[in-house]
């Protein structure tokens, strides 16, 4: 592997050639190393491997250094020429895999991600075809991990699958956080949970937050989801979706159960009908699972 550094013009990197493992870009820190790199250049030369593309494409990808060619992006857009080549080691070609492991253990010791991307990268890994299923990301990206962080990093992974683009900021969830949330997913709320998150207009973290709580608190009450016998519908039903524009989520409050009703179909004639079958359903003498027994 050689160390002779060359000037890579901007134009020829690829930001998106491999998927990161960071979910977003501190703005005050990317603002600090912006202002660092304009006062004494880039000190450390990122890494860069060859990309094989059509004529006129991108010719490189990114394996460390992302936030030094970001902060040398946003300086050449400022108009100070100088920024708009990077200084880089050219890495031998590898596969994608090899690539990728590359860059988490590099973000490992610079970057420090957050429990949710140390698992996104597997479950992204896994969606991109790099490798089949999570065990095997979490196995070739974590091979210095122990079993214990192992099966942690897999349930992050999951977590990810379930809820990525349905919260808001999940690389702000700490550890504690984001595996409670993981274990609700592994418990079968991944469902109702983004349901949730997606029919709220407001998408603070902490009103986020607040949105899963009761699912988090539920799953906390039952062990890990049974997966359904062939041809039987998966029990309990926590969303239902019986026709297009309605949805029906179930919830578990303090206070007893909530249903929720929602999408374009939510009217009130429906509500009204819905109350009289309930009220049918429980009538006494009516044989449904309210009716009374004889004395």
């Amino acid at each position: 592997m050689g160390d002779q550094v060359e000037l890579i013009p901007l134009e020829d990197i690829d930001d998106a050639a491999i998927p990161r493992d960071r979910t977003g870009l501190d703005g005050e820190a990317l603002r600090e190393l912006r202002d660092s790199i304009l006062a004494s250049g880039v000190r450390q030369p990122v890494e860069v491997f060859r990309l094989n593309g059509p004529e006129g494409a991108p010719r490189y990808g990114v394996v460390s250094g992302f936030r030094r060619v970001t902060a040398c992006r946003e300086l050449a857009g400022m108009g100070v020429a100088r920024f708009a080549v990077v200084p880089a080691f050219v890495r031998p070609a590898r596969d994608l895999a090899g690539t990728l492991a590359a860059m988490v253990e590099e973000n490992a010791v610079r970057a420090d991600p957050s429990p949710y991307e140390q698992g996104r990268i597997a479950w992204v890994a896994r969606e991109h075809g790099v490798f089949g299923t999570i065990e095997e990301a979490v196995e070739r990206l974590y091979p210095a991990a122990n079993g214990m962080k192992r099966s942690r990093l897999r349930a992050l992974a999951r977590l990810a699958e379930a809820l990525d683009g349905a919260l808001a900021a999940p690389e702000t969830l700490s550890l504690r956080q984001a595996l409670r949330v993981a274990a609700a997913v592994r418990a079968g709320f991944g469902e109702a949970m983004a349901t949730a998150l997606e029919e709220a207009s407001d998408r603070d973290p902490a009103t986020q937050w607040a949105l899963i709580a009761p699912y988090l608190a539920e799953a906390e009450t039952v062990g890990p989801e049974e997966p359904p016998a062939v041809g039987a519908r998966r029990r309990p039903i926590r969303v239902a979706r019986p026709r297009p524009g309605l949805t029906i989520r179930r919830e578990m409050t303090k206070a007893g159960w909530r249903l929720h009703f929602t999408g374009a179909e939510a009217s009130g004639p429906l509500m009204d009908r819905v109350i009289e079958e309930i009220e049918a359903l429980f009538a006494p003498g009516a044989g449904g699972c309210g009716a009374r027994r004889p004395g």
